[in-house]
């Protein structure tokens, strides 16, 4: 059985909402999946908030009943570890280096192109040999900061907005965009027969 781990900020809003989506939708494809949630910076037992709440009784799911922090017992369960921005994958694998195999942004993990993931890999070694410079006190030259900005701009958003605080209306959407990641999600796993 594939243990999943969604990972957002406070684990009260995208987090939950993606777990318990992916509890119901996996149940109705008939795959055995075990999913949990955890924030990055929350503390246990927070509530999922009313409108990540409302969102999900409109989709008749059930919500998960309360916050989780991030802890290394979580990750060290999970096979794969699915976060809602670049951000929070980036907290988890400072955290956790060993993880770094399993771990990727949700919509990171379902958009799996091979020409975009060559680009992601080039522009991280990028940004290594960039900070390198910087502790050396050089510069980057002007044709690796072109080829960085180009990639920047070419590479396709991978995060998942927060909408702590928002309208109904912003969660729905928010709710409405994990949803679409999720049925690809299914669909990956159900051809991969995981």
């Amino acid at each position: 059985m594939k243990r999943i781990l969604f990972v957002c900020t406070g684990n009260t809003c995208r987090s939950p909402m993606a777990e318990a989506m992916l509890i119901a939708h996996s149940r109705s494809a008939g795959l055995e999946l075990e999913v949990r949630s955890a924030g990055v910076s929350t503390v246990d037992g927070l509530p999922v908030s009313e409108n990540a709440k409302a969102a999900l009784r409109r989709r008749n799911i059930h919500h998960p009943e309360g916050s989780s922090a991030l802890d290394g017992g979580m990750v060290g369960w999970a096979d794969l570890v699915l976060t809602m921005t670049t951000s929070h994958k980036k907290h988890v694998l400072q955290r956790f280096p060993d993880a770094v195999d399993k771990t990727y942004t949700l919509k990171e993990y379902v958009h799996r192109d091979e020409s975009v993931l060559s680009d992601i890999a080039e522009l991280e070694t990028l940004y290594t040999e960039w900070h390198m410079k910087q502790a050396l006190g050089q510069q980057l030259s002007n044709e690796e900061r072109d080829r960085l900005i180009e990639l920047e701009q070419r590479i396709p958003g991978f995060d998942i907005a927060d909408p702590f605080g928002g309208s109904i209306s912003l969660y729905e959407s928010c709710a409405d965009e994990i949803e679409q990641a999720l049925h690809k999600l299914l669909n990956k796993m159900d051809d991969y027969g995981k």
